[in-house]
């Protein structure tokens, strides 16, 4: 039997798909930090067999939110504030790489989009869902990594990208949150203005100020 010449329509790798899952569960606690990490349990919960998970693993692994003792089991990483430097540096240079290459091509949609994004943020932290707040930040950031098209950009954040979501959980949760709204918003304006320099700056500036302290000290109202 011939190929077929109509393409079917895209579905993700089931590794993939199974690689978001777990990831999201790390980020937002599900699966907390020192927890160990049975694929067949993984397996049962996610109703999938254990090589997609043993697959995802492995690549949650080389981003630094897995860790795998030999001879022993694979737990959750803990937060560790060097990790987090590292990362913090490699996802503001993308960022600001990502910024620099896409306000030519930016459209009053996007720069719309954006605006939406950032409002949405506002409301989620005021309304105190970190949740929303985190998917209003992705948003936001990720339509001038669209615009961009830097297909190295995208392979890198995807995989150090997931490390500092767990440490933007913790300032999308305190005051910090208000500064990153502020500097969205100056972020959006010097893209409308098409100042490329100073937008890339600005972006970049709001990874470089993501905490990396695995303990923060709480803040007081």
């Amino acid at each position: 039997m011939p190929v077929p010449s109509s393409p079917l329509p895209p579905r993700p790798l089931l590794r993939d798909e199974v690689r978001g899952r777990l990831r999201d569960a790390i980020v937002d606690g599900t699966l907390a930090p020192g927890e160990q990490l049975r694929d067949g349990e993984l397996a049962t919960w996610l109703g999938v067999s254990r090589t997609p998970v043993r697959e995802a693993l492995l690549d949650l692994a080389r981003s630094g939110l897995v860790q795998t003792l030999p001879g022993r089991s694979t737990v959750v990483a803990p937060v560790d504030g060097a990790e987090l430097s590292d990362a913090r540096a490699v996802v503001a240079a993308m960022h600001r790489v990502a910024v620099r290459e896409a306000i030519p091509h930016l459209t009053d949609e996007d720069l719309g989009r954006m605006r939406q994004a950032n409002d949405a943020f506002i409301a989620a932290h005021e309304a105190g869902d970190t949740d929303a707040a985190a998917a209003a930040d992705h948003a936001f950031h990720a339509v001038t990594v669209e615009r961009a098209g830097n297909a190295a950009v995208r392979t890198v954040l995807a995989l150090y990208s997931p490390v500092l979501e767990r440490a933007e959980r913790l300032r999308f949760a305190s005051h910090d949150a208000a500064l990153s709204a502020s500097r969205h918003a100056d972020l959006i304006r010097l893209c409308e203005e098409r100042d490329v320099h100073a937008a890339a700056s600005v972006a970049e500036r709001i990874w470089l100020d993501l905490p990396t302290d695995p303990n923060p000290t709480q803040e007081t109202a």
